[in-house]
């Protein structure tokens, strides 16, 4: 089910973005070893996605796609090697990471590698006041028990150290913190994948909860598929450094067509005794990046893969409610959308 009704994935063209990513690439020189050199990765492949105020996009792919790079940028932590990111139609590349900072936020996955030991809870959520000099010294206290409380932590935290808190207790801080500075978007980076199950739930519904109340907009880097069907508006999918299918959540879901999206639909586990693990028919393991296929970078492992596949990359291909990268759908074959 789609927690997020109020977004309208079919009419999303004419409204402006918040967030707009043209083509952005980035490569890292890898070494080979000490006698064969370097050679460029591409970790991010002209990925080009728009991201609406009060949405959640939802980005998912296997480990090593491009997603955490992707965030890295986002955030100002990589600079993009080619391509534009622009937050309000303004292209932050001219931006200092303070002006980067006043309006996105992430929110990463360990909270305990995230907190600095050193430091109060008070401490840390009100560091980004102090750096952006936003709130008199004085306020500030008030204002991060006041976050404290909109996180669901009592005031009395306020002077804890992070070794006294749980590991839920911790995501809430990172939570405060991020959100203290009252960010347009945030990054979060498996925000619960750390967590107990039995704590995941909460801190989703508090993401949620926080989202309507602060208006917020929310890039979600996730392996865990139900996750993404619970929170996401909009979904994003990642295959080696691009893009390969985008849409609306319920769409996506319920008719996904790019053959790697059907292939992780189908990789999640279900809950009824008996069923087993489903085959997800992806052949062979997942490409070297540094010299990734010809064609289709998915060829390999496509079950649908025909000739032209592994000679001729797709390209995008618009669709109602986003776009897919495939052959299947182009107008010569049967599949074809339109």
């Amino acid at each position: 089910m789609n927690f997020n009704p109020a977004i309208d994935t079919q009419n999303l063209s004419s409204v402006k973005p918040i967030m707009e990513l043209r083509n952005v690439s980035r490569t890292f020189m890898v070494s080979q070893g000490v006698f064969r050199g370097k050679k460029p990765l591409k970790a991010v492949n002209e990925v080009s996605l728009k991201v609406h105020r009060g949405e959640v996009l939802g980005l998912v792919g296997e480990s090593g796609c491009g997603k955490t790079t992707l965030a890295m940028m986002l955030l100002g932590l990589l600079t993009p090697g080619q391509g534009e990111i622009l937050i309000e139609d303004q292209a932050v590349s001219g931006w200092n990471l303070l002006e980067i900072t006043s309006r996105i936020q992430p929110i990463f996955q360990d909270p305990y590698s995230s907190l600095n030991p050193r430091k109060t809870v008070g401490q840390s959520i009100s560091l980004p006041l102090a750096i952006h000099k936003t709130v008199q010294k004085k306020d500030r206290r008030q204002l991060v028990e006041k976050m404290l409380e909109a996180v669901g932590l009592p005031g009395r935290f306020y002077n804890s150290y992070p070794n006294q808190l749980s590991g839920g207790q911790r995501q809430r801080v990172a939570i405060a913190r991020a959100l203290v500075m009252k960010p347009q978007i945030v990054i979060c980076d498996e925000p619960t994948s750390a967590l107990d199950v039995s704590v995941q739930s909460q801190i989703l519904n508090l993401l949620l909860k926080l989202k309507n109340q602060l208006n917020l907009t929310y890039l979600f880097i996730s392996h865990n598929l139900a996750v993404v069907e619970h929170l996401a508006s909009r979904v994003a999918v990642m295959y080696l450094g691009r893009v390969v299918e985008e849409g609306g959540c319920e769409r996506l879901f319920s008719k996904p067509l790019h053959p790697y999206t059907q292939a992780l639909l189908k990789s999640v586990l279900l809950p009824e005794p008996g069923q087993g693990i489903s085959n997800v028919n992806l052949g062979a393991g997942f490409p070297n990046p540094i010299d990734p296929p010809t064609g289709c970078t998915f060829h390999p492992r496509c079950p649908q893969v025909m000739d032209i596949c592994r000679t001729q990359s797709p390209g995008s291909l618009s669709i109602e409610d986003g776009y897919v990268e495939c052959h299947l759908y182009r107008k010569e074959n049967k599949n074809y959308l339109n």
